[in-house]
């Protein structure tokens, strides 16, 4: 079966290879559709356009890419941030039961809540609200990205150029990619650095008021969705700008700029006192330093194991983490994962029809605006280069940037070879099509694995089933889980929402047949399940009597 899944994988890159070497020849023109989208694309309304072509997409693709079901530990995390802020708080007192309900990438103390930065789970409640489904947080997120990146565009290039790299950021990254069919997120952080990377060009050039305010909001988005990687990218952004200082007039870009800064570091410092219990703790912090063996960066080494009340949980922190970290550490190690840093990005950002616009910048190197295009790359890819871990959404904040870099590679290639250019986005089109035939085919192709253009990866639960079977019985209900021997630490059934006890379902980790009578006598009016959960498919059935001893804790 895992052959089948890596065929699966790269069999969509096979046939987007396989066009690009058909259209290489290529002399189609298309002058009406160039002379339409022209007039289009110096229209100021242009990112605008771009952004809701990028949401009319995905709307188009909801019959075979439907509103997803979260599977992974993040997406979990971020939705119960949103069910928070629904429910008008910051965060969650902590239940007099917690330990029953640990689980990953989630606090419980000081307070009950997600580990991550507020804004994924601002936007998730914000579709919420006006929905009824989290999911319209990610829609207009991908909306948002998308007009942003051509903003970001039109300050470095013409509109033309501008309009065709958003367009091409809607079709490969908002419509089957997991930054569109997911909780991950990816999205927002993309945004705030496409207004970070936007506003650089416009605030040599004008100075203006609004570009500095763009930038400084885009500052504060890093800052509440990947706070390493956003940091560096600005940084990466003020080491390009310091050549160009000089022109900037500071007395008219500072006031704004600082009001949105001041403002948003005195509201981040109040969440974070609220829900880490300090002004100056940041979000992962609490978290990691509970929980986590393995360091955030290669250069440090493994923490002492702490206490671990659920086996299950140190399969993951220790069993699962750790022997990745450690390897990392190692020479050949850590060439092997940069190795797969640099895969992952070529598979999501780029690969085979963009490869070509990639490597055509080299040409283009005595540019200052390509210097300062791979100046910006040095420094984030050094950042990146300083922790172990990586996915595609780690670098969102150098999307804009990325996709800056194959603009500039397909202008080279207009002069060189014009036919190029033309069959990049015809490609690009006829791939979505190829994609959406593979989803509507009786042949099982496995989209949900690895993270590319066109697929995601998720940890198939079955728990939406499970929650619809125990819907169809009605009451309320308490299910406890078991997990046994040899089961995936990845595939986590106990994620709880923001009000534990007014849930319909309360998830649960067996503690053993004595612990599990506080939570059985506070649950009393529930209807009590057991949930088998390990290599095979997870079996629930009511749980045993009360008095019955011989069912055990989640131990191996």
């Amino acid at each position: 079966m895992q052959v089948f899944v890596w065929v699966w994988m790269y069999l969509l890159f096979v046939l987007e290879a396989a066009a690009v070497a058909l259209l290489w020849r290529c002399t189609c023109r298309f002058p009406a559709a160039e002379m339409f989208f022209g007039r289009l694309a110096r229209h100021k309304a242009a990112p605008l356009t771009v952004g809701l072509l990028a949401m009319a997409l995905r709307l188009a693709v909801l019959p075979i890419e439907p509103v997803p079901t979260p599977t992974i530990h993040d997406e979990f995390s971020y939705l119960l941030a949103a069910d928070t802020f629904v429910h008008g708080r910051l965060a969650n007192a902590t239940h007099p039961l917690w330990q029953h309900f640990e689980t990953m990438q989630v606090e419980h103390q000081p307070t009950y809540a997600s580990m991550y930065p507020p804004l994924p789970g601002l936007v998730l409640a914000a579709g919420l609200v006006l929905t009824g489904i989290a999911f319209a947080g990610v829609w207009l997120a991908i909306g948002a990205m998308c007009a942003a990146i051509c903003w970001a565009l039109r300050g470095w290039f013409s509109p033309g150029w501008a309009f065709l790299g958003g367009s091409l950021a809607a079709v490969r990254l908002g419509m089957f990619s997991y930054w569109a069919d997911s909780y991950w997120g990816g999205a927002l952080t993309a945004t705030g650095g496409a207004l970070v990377f936007g506003a650089l060009p416009r605030l040599v050039r004008n100075s203006r008021p609004r570009d500095a305010f763009l930038g400084a909001v885009g500052i504060v988005m890093l800052a509440n969705t990947r706070p390493y990687e956003g940091l560096a990218f600005t940084l990466a952004v003020a080491l390009a700008a310091i050549p160009r200082l000089r022109r900037v007039r500071f007395r008219t870009i500072l006031p704004p700029a600082l009001v949105v800064l001041l403002a948003a570091g005195a509201w981040m410092a109040y969440y974070n006192w609220r829900v880490y219990g300090s002004p100056l703790t940041l979000p992962y912090t609490v978290n990691r330093a509970t929980y986590a063996v393995a360091g955030a960066y290669v250069f440090q080494a493994p923490s002492p194991e702490p206490h671990y009340r659920h086996p299950s949980l140190r399969d993951f922190f220790v069993g699962w983490e750790v022997p990745y970290f450690v390897r990392s550490r190692t020479p050949v190690g850590y060439l092997g994962t940069l190795g797969l840093k640099l895969s992952r990005l070529w598979l999501f950002f780029v690969g085979p029809v963009l490869t070509l616009p990639l490597f055509a910048v080299l040409w283009t190197w005595r540019s200052r605006r390509t210097r300062a295009f791979l100046t910006m790359a040095a420094v984030v890819a050094a950042a990146a280069a300083l922790v172990p871990w990586f996915m595609p959404h780690y670098a969102a904040a150098a999307t804009a940037l990325i996709w800056a870099l194959l603009i500039q590679g397909m202008r080279v290639l207009r002069h060189w070879r014009p036919a190029i250019v033309r069959s990049i986005p015809v490609i690009c089109v006829v791939m979505v099509a190829v994609r959406a035939g593979m989803a509507l085919s009786p042949i099982p192709f496995v989209l949900t694995y690895n993270m590319t253009w066109a697929t995601t990866w998720s940890e198939p639960l079955g728990r939406e089933r499970i929650v619809e079977r125990l819907h169809s019985y009605g009451g309320r209900h308490l299910v406890i889980v078991h997990y046994q021997p040899g089961h995936d630490p990845l595939k986590e059934y106990v994620f709880n929402g923001a009000d534990i006890d007014g849930s319909e379902i309360v998830w649960a980790r067996d503690m053993g047949a004595e612990r599990n009578q506080e939570l059985l006598r506070y649950f009393r009016s529930r209807k009590a399940w057991l949930l088998e959960a390990g290599p095979q498919p997870p079996e629930l059935r009511p749980y045993p009597a009360r008095n019955r001893a011989g069912l055990g804790s989640d131990t191996k």
